[in-house]
């Protein structure tokens, strides 16, 4: 226990959950294969026990807000604080009737991962030492060259993930009009020199037309394509890696709300890496699961955006490939939220002088895009 912990007689019980939805513009129209935003919603919870309170939040939709304060914050009400899995029997076994994907479980994601900030605060100990580490930092990679932006914003936008971040690889959109985007590669390409460029179509394509833009894609050197037809069609995404180029992987999990959505992926032969999202598949309960998952079917497994929440779970799994450093996601917990890390050398590191996963939400700064 860290000098200056909290010594608890008796485990802490859960006194209260509070539950605020956040919209932020985006600093520019934003889209890729298959949708168009110029905004981002999160939903941050606080769970509070003994003299201390637990942050986590998802990117979802607002009514996620009244949700977890309605259904979801009078079940947790009352249990111990330390039992994060009884507390996750609790919340699943309460949406039965309501359907456990999309937002309930971005409902649950937020609370697991405030459950889990909780308990290492009480403990008085870094998320990441809770866990146990099983590296020192971890990989990221820059993420954004949306669809609607022009060359030149794609161009500068990449490269400065190389140039400023150290990010020895970056991904693309790319789908939404399919005759540019060769072009466009090529430009992106130019921009990033020896980093390794990555790209995403967000299920846009049929599984042959999603093979024939792998083809186009390989002069470029593309080493991954994730989502290159629906991940609601695991079959279609096996024919397209069963046929992709000897280099390209094939990547996809980001919808993956359960271990059995996951699963699903794996059983089809679907991915050659599997990404999972703290933010929807249950937090990071969610998380060690699928990366336990992953470790059993031997296949490396990559974080999906909220680089700042992934931080602690990151370092702690095995065969963790990468973190996706999403620019939307970057700026708004750059904008909201005390302890955001700052990349070095193309990776980030859990501060570990601070408790919990080290995030404390800015309330004046968030209060200006409170819903």
């Amino acid at each position: 226990m860290r000098p200056g912990a909290t010594t608890m007689r008796g485990p802490p019980t859960i006194r209260a959950v509070r539950a605020r939805a956040y919209t932020v513009p985006t600093d520019a129209p934003e889209a890729d294969g298959t949708y168009a935003w110029d905004r981002t919603t999160l939903v941050v919870v606080h769970v509070e026990a003994g003299p201390e309170t637990g942050l986590g939040y998802s990117y979802t939709e607002a009514s996620v807000a009244r949700l977890i304060e309605t259904m979801l914050a009078p079940r947790l009400t009352g249990l111990s604080a330390l039992d994060i899995p009884q507390a996750g029997e609790v919340l699943w076994g309460a949406v039965r009737n309501v359907g456990r994907s999309g937002l309930a479980a971005s409902a649950i994601s937020a609370l697991d991962t405030a459950l889990w900030d909780l308990k290492a605060r009480l403990l008085g100990l870094p998320l990441a030492t809770l866990f146990g580490r099983a590296r020192e930092r971890a990989v990221i990679y820059g993420s954004g060259g949306f669809t609607a932006y022009d060359d030149r914003q794609l161009c500068a936008q990449l490269g400065a993930f190389v140039a400023r971040d150290g990010c020895r690889a970056v991904k693309m959109k790319i789908g939404s009009e399919p005759e540019r985007d060769p072009a466009r590669m090529a430009a992106a390409k130019g921009a990033i020199g020896d980093a390794t460029l990555f790209i995403d179509a967000n299920g846009a394509f049929t599984p042959k037309r999603a093979l024939a833009m792998a083809r186009e894609a390989e002069p470029f050197g593309v080493a991954w394509f994730e989502e290159p037809v629906t991940s609601d069609d695991p079959d279609g995404m096996a024919f397209v890696r069963a046929a992709a180029p000897a280099g390209m992987e094939i990547a996809a999990g980001e919808y993956a709300y359960t271990l059995d959505d996951l699963h699903c992926l794996i059983r089809a032969g679907a991915v050659d890496v599997a990404q999972a999202d703290v933010t929807r598949c249950g937090g990071y309960s969610g998380f060690l699961k699928m990366a336990a998952l992953c470790e059993a079917a031997h296949l490396d497994l990559s974080g999906h955006c909220a680089p700042a929440l992934h931080l602690p779970v990151a370092v702690a799994v095995a065969r963790f490939r990468h973190l996706e450093w999403f620019h939307d996601h970057v700026r708004i917990e750059r904008m909201l939220f005390e302890g955001a890390p700052v990349p070095h050398e193309g990776a980030i590191t859990p501060d570990l002088s601070r408790p919990g996963h080290g995030l404390t939400l800015k309330n004046r700064d968030a209060d200006a895009y409170a819903v």
